[in-house]
């Protein structure tokens, strides 16, 4: 059979038909027609299916939902207290790499669903409200100067 570029809805089931077909059998499953398949199937789905990326908190908070897991479950988990885990659904405290690698492993996903830059709140900029105040130098007295 010769392939093209998917152009169409219709071609696109059509080619992933074919591609289910070829994988599942045996004879078949390495070969460069599965490969070539599997590649236009791919660039079709990158340019067409938008895939909403949530952030890596959003994602946990999804997939404890689905598993019906707590904090509680989630800290035994990842082997956290029940207080780190709040801060980290609260976006207080990040995903360490040890943690990203527990979670990508428990759920059977690829670490980069952890491992997306995402904005932690911080308790010391919320009491100002120029966030500039942070930045300026202050003036230390020493004990030479105390006394």
């Amino acid at each position: 059979m010769e392939y093209k570029i998917i152009k169409s809805e219709s071609q696109y089931e059509a080619y992933c038909n074919k591609l289910h077909e070829l994988v599942i059998n045996p004879i078949t499953r390495d070969s460069d027609e599965v490969e070539l398949l599997t590649l236009l199937v791919e660039k079709w789905d990158s340019e067409n299916i938008n895939i909403p990326v949530a952030n890596p908190i959003e994602t946990i908070n999804a997939l404890m939902k689905e598993h019906k897991l707590n904090a509680t479950d989630l800290g035994k988990i990842l082997n956290l207290s029940k207080g780190t885990i709040s801060k980290m659904l609260n976006y207080k405290k990040g995903l360490s790499k040890e943690t990203i690698r527990i979670l990508a492993t428990h759920f059977k996903l690829n670490q980069e669903v952890f491992n997306q830059p995402y904005k932690l709140e911080n308790d010391i900029k919320r009491k100002f409200v120029d966030a500039a105040v942070m930045n300026t130098k202050k003036r230390i007295k020493n004990s030479k100067q105390l006394a």
